[in-house]
């Protein structure tokens, strides 16, 4: 592909972190949706049906669909997408969690990929 070509397409990273705060909620709007795709395999509904009923997680994946977050977006097609959902141990305190630090060493490592190196943040 020419630049041109590749220029035209944008990688959009997208973190997030939610609080499962009614999980009977969620479950039964998983499984709803499970129950509604008329083109899951009998097969493949079962074990999503348990799946949804274990894990919240699970049930998470089955109701984001990223094609939703461009749908409206003028301009754009979505080309390609992919997603998953884990349960996590979240502590909004930790410096782990500290989402501007990660943007700031994208930053970085962008710089240095185009030999102009890294640098310091405060």
């Amino acid at each position: 592909m020419t630049t041109s070509e590749t220029s035209r397409y944008v990688r959009l990273h997208v973190e997030l972190v939610l609080e499962v705060a009614e999980p009977e909620a969620l479950t039964d709007a998983a499984l709803e949706r499970v129950e509604g795709d008329d083109y899951m395999p009998d097969g493949e509904r079962a074990h999503a049906r348990s799946t949804v009923r274990e894990d919240s997680a699970e049930a998470l994946a089955y109701l984001i669909d990223p094609f939703d977050l461009v749908t409206e977006v003028p301009g754009v097609e979505l080309a390609q997408a992919s997603w998953s959902c884990e349960q996590v141990e979240y502590d909004p305190d930790a410096e782990e969690w500290d989402l501007d630090e990660e943007d700031e060493d994208l930053e970085d490592e962008d710089l240095e990929d185009e030999g102009e190196g890294g640098s310091t943040r405060s």
